[in-house]
């Protein structure tokens, strides 16, 4: 089967990407490689991937649409994953216009080459940064989540707006998938692990937002990778119990149209502090710590109710803190050959 993945140079995608060819899959592989962060672990990345021959790469941007569906013409992929998107939340508070581009011009074009190429499954990454506001925890697919905190959440609540209408109008399966901070190898260097790491090792400073008290859903990669593809394979249907006769209807389901919305997480939060001290048991090292007061967008905490995807594809990521901060100090002492 061919499945196309956008982000591929990514950190999530690249390791969706990398599982789906060890599976015998035919990936096609979509990025503009841009500078957001350091290229040279972006082309590391694909590397990995191009050791494969049905991996094909094709390198454009998704805001452009005659080269996307120049790409689906081309190849026809049976199913697609959407990683391909700006990410961050306080990139967004200064650079508006990427997310803007990417996030809603880029994702309206890629519904469409769906559309069009009558693909079977659309599975696309939505953000856990779409609660915003909501204090009720563990954050629920069913809670509202209308007040979002920055653009990049809002971008990406759009886009869940954006794929029911396609499923209701076009039919059109599509399952969003909300991740809950995400770490591991081959991780992004704006992530809070990896500026940690660096930082440390190089005897600097770290940077620890609202005075250390924040709480985060810490996700190893291969924990998000498993439940991505499983749900690739979990075709999105109409929720035969969605009612739309009562005052708040299920936002994460639709008796009208193929469309889920599933948390992603481990669904055991960790104090951004316990994090730091997992790290430093690791390399060995005590960080020096600049407590800085909460930024603009931010969240204190985040906590995923993850029953529903549990029930939908069981579900169940088992990798701890403590293993997964250890491998990824692995990866990047040796990448980095610290």
């Amino acid at each position: 089967m061919t499945i196309l993945v956008t982000g591929s140079a990514g950190f999530i995608g690249s390791h969706a990407a990398l599982r789906l060819l060890d599976r015998g899959e035919t990936v096609v592989g979509v990025d503009v490689v841009n500078d957001y962060y350091d290229v040279g672990l972006k082309e590391a990345r694909l590397a990995r991937l191009r050791a494969y021959d049905r991996f094909h790469e094709a390198r454009i941007d998704i805001a452009d649409r005659a080269a996307l569906e120049t790409v689906f013409a081309g190849h026809a992929p049976k199913r697609v994953i959407n990683l391909a998107a700006q990410a961050g939340v306080r990139y967004s508070v200064d650079n508006p216009a990427a997310y803007v581009s990417s996030n809603l011009v880029g994702f309206g074009n890629l519904l469409e080459c769906c559309r069009q190429g009558a693909v079977e499954h659309l599975v696309y990454a939505a953000t856990s940064s779409v609660y915003g506001a909501n204090a009720s925890m563990p954050f629920s697919e069913s809670d509202g989540a209308s007040h979002p905190m920055s653009l990049y959440a809002a971008t990406k609540r759009a886009n869940e707006l954006m794929a029911h209408s396609y499923s209701h109008i076009h039919n059109l399966p599509t399952s969003g998938l909300r991740f809950f901070t995400v770490y591991g190898p081959w991780g992004r260097p704006d992530m809070a692990l990896f500026k940690f790491t660096k930082a440390i090792l190089e005897d600097r400073p770290i940077d620890v937002y609202n005075n250390g008290v924040m709480q985060r859903d810490f996700t190893y990669i291969d924990d998000i990778v498993e439940g991505v593809i499983r749900l690739l394979d979990h075709t999105a249907t109409p929720d035969p119990d969605w009612r739309a006769d009562v005052r708040h209807p299920d936002p994460a389901t639709s008796g009208i149209a193929p469309y889920r919305l599933y948390n992603i997480g481990r669904g055991k939060p960790v104090q951004l502090m316990d994090y730091v001290r997992t790290l430093e048991a690791k390399l060995g090292r005590t960080a020096r710590l600049n407590m800085m007061p909460m930024q603009a967008g931010d969240v204190s905490a985040t906590y995923a109710d993850t029953t529903a995807l549990q029930k939908a594809v069981g579900y169940e990521p088992s990798t701890t803190v403590e293993v997964g901060v250890g491998r990824f100090v692995d990866w990047y002492l040796e990448y980095y050959k610290k």
